[in-house]
């Protein structure tokens, strides 16, 4: 199977480096508008073909598949074309940057009939798949509370680079340049990863949004900081049931965790993502001793597995258009509440 990439930052290096491990799959092109680039990053991977331009790389038409990894604000104006072109495509999240894009993207994808996947990476997370596997068979009954948030420090350490200095971090605290904040970047994952292993949708969303001072001038060059920081919300799931949801980039200490609390009317648990590593703890039977011990999460195949295993009707496309599509909506609904002060809003 032969795959196409579009646009060659940071994490098409995962990409391409995944796809090329699969048993069959071999990354064939790249696209993208910045040559030096692109001619480096092919001859990294070993891929043949280069493009300027995606229309370029359609008309080539010698792919099967596509993953794009171009920035956020990219995303509707170069998954479209694919999907006109009938290629399956996996594309990085968010989907889009608004719900009518994200819409018009999961409609055009079904219309098509290809294989459709979102890159909602945490999806991998093991003691993720466990939980909501543990959830729907009942472990812990009617959800009645929950707890989650998505820690992390770049804003007060260099551990992945300096964020005052290089284009890669800049660009996601300026709106000008397609950022949603904290919200849309990592916002996004841990929506979807308190009500996916919950198994509810969001009934109503509030939320509140802040950007703090971190230069002179609230400027790096061309880039103005205006894009959210730290992210709060409530959320009611469609049982009802009462949560909070909290991103930050200013979790000193915390490098890269994702943290949910999970309570029901039988048993708890508790879902970890810390320091790479994926931890399951419940509370379950005799709950009148409130003891927690851990539960084994077997590991599962990755997002490019699943990805391939769907083009080869080996598996579900999942997650896909249409989730991309509903968790987009959650973030347009947290981000007009905070531009109304709170204000709860139904999904």
């Amino acid at each position: 199977m032969r795959i196409l990439i579009i646009g060659t930052g940071g994490m098409a290096n995962n990409h391409a480096t995944e796809f090329n491990k699969i048993e069959g799959v071999k990354v064939v092109a790249g696209v993208d508008t910045r040559p030096e680039q692109l001619k480096a990053f092919c001859e990294k991977h070993g891929i043949e073909h280069g493009f300027a331009s995606l229309a370029e790389a359609l008309a080539w038409g010698e792919f099967d598949a596509v993953t794009n990894v171009t920035p956020d604000a990219a995303h509707y104006a170069t998954t479209m074309p694919v999907l006109a072109a009938g290629k399956h495509i996996l594309c990085e999240k968010p989907l889009a940057t608004n719900e009518a894009q994200a819409d018009e993207m999961a409609a055009a994808a079904a219309k098509a009939g290809v294989v459709n996947m979102v890159n909602l990476s945490y999806r991998n997370v093991a003691a993720l798949q466990q939980a909501a596997k543990m959830v729907r068979e009942g472990a812990i009954g009617e959800i009645r509370h929950f707890e989650a948030s998505y820690l992390q420090s770049w804003l007060t350490q260099p551990a992945w680079g300096h964020w005052d200095k290089e284009s890669q971090w800049l660009w996601r605290l300026s709106t000008k340049h397609g950022s949603k904040g904290v919200l849309g970047d990592v916002g996004i994952h841990i929506l979807d990863y308190a009500t996916f292993i919950a198994g509810l949708p969001v009934d109503e969303i509030s939320c509140r949004l802040a950007t703090f001072h971190k230069a002179p001038g609230d400027q790096i060059g061309e880039y103005p900081l205006d894009a959210n920081d730290s992210a709060t919300m409530q959320v009611v799931l469609g049982n009802g049931a009462l949560g909070t949801v909290a991103a930050t980039r200013f979790a000193t200490g915390h490098l890269n965790d994702l943290r949910l609390r999970l309570y029901g009317t039988k048993g708890g648990m508790e879902v970890l993502w810390e320091r790479n590593v994926s931890t399951l703890r419940a509370c379950l039977g005799d709950l009148e001793k409130a003891e927690w011990r851990e539960v084994e999460a077997p590991v599962l195949a990755n997002i490019y597995q699943r990805f391939i295993a769907a083009i080869r009707g080996e598996g579900a496309a999942d997650p896909d258009f249409a989730r991309g599509a509903q968790l987009q909506q959650m973030l347009d609904r947290a981000e007009q509440s905070a531009a109304k002060g709170g204000l709860s809003l139904k999904v």
